[in-house]
């Protein structure tokens, strides 16, 4: 599984000062406060006891089943207004599925991904994708990134089943659209090439060149059936 490391600074009060300052000099540049009151409108929920609104039970994906992540192992946002997008990270859960859903529910475990790919197939997402989840052991990953658990053992290849490696390539392929990402081992990258972490996943029998031309394939079938557009819950 995965740690968390170095999300507790206050970088709320962070965002918020940086933010600000940008907001009140692109607003002078203009000479109009119609800039300001529009950043400001994605400032405000950030402030104590506000919530943004959100749906409950609503997914990125569709197909995706609901199940929510612990708010101790994520934090919330809006990316990709707040955060740029521009990686899919690739995890292995070093496990069950079920116990990959557990501990993602676990307020003491501090990690957890977006999605969890079963072996049959099936996706589960357990964060939004814009918020910050806490699974690649890097603050700076975390912020720009989308993580992908695939059930399984690094040490068993046949953890990867056929289901798996296609069901994670159209999920791939539809975050790739969405935050218009080329399809490539840059874009695409496994937890173990995050920098500072010490976990090997997805390992050495993770198949990328099996992978990457799957994501592709599923990326350009999307396109061709007009199913590619990058809007949430598609």
């Amino acid at each position: 599984m995965h740690d968390q490391v170095g999300e507790t600074s206050n970088d709320s009060d962070r965002r918020i000062g940086r933010r600000a300052l940008l907001i009140g000099g692109a607003a002078a540049a203009v000479g109009t406060a119609v800039l300001a009151r529009d950043e400001l409108g994605r400032l405000w929920w950030r402030l104590p006891s506000v919530d943004k609104p959100r749906k409950e039970g609503e997914v990125d994906y569709r197909g995706a089943r609901w199940v929510a992540a612990s708010p101790a192992n994520w934090r919330m946002a809006d990316r990709p207004e707040d955060y740029g997008i521009d990686r899919v990270i690739i995890h292995v859960t070093q496990g069950s599925f079920k116990s990959a859903v557990k501990v993602f529910q676990d307020p003491g475990h501090g990690a957890a991904a977006h999605y969890i790919v079963r072996k049959d197939g099936h996706i589960t997402q357990m964060i939004r994708e814009l918020d910050v989840a806490f699974h690649a052991g890097n603050r700076d990953f975390n912020e720009r990134s989308v993580g992908i658990e695939h059930e399984g053992f690094v040490d068993r290849p046949q953890d990867f089943t056929d289901a798996m490696y296609e069901a994670s390539a159209r999920l791939t392929a539809r975050v790739c659209a969405r935050y218009d990402l080329p399809v490539d081992r840059e874009h695409i990258i496994g937890h173990v090439e995050v920098p500072g972490t010490d976990h090997t996943d997805p390992g050495p029998h993770w198949d990328w060149d099996r992978y990457i031309p799957l994501v592709r394939r599923a990326a350009e079938q999307a396109a061709a059936t007009g199913s590619a557009t990058p809007t949430g819950s598609a």
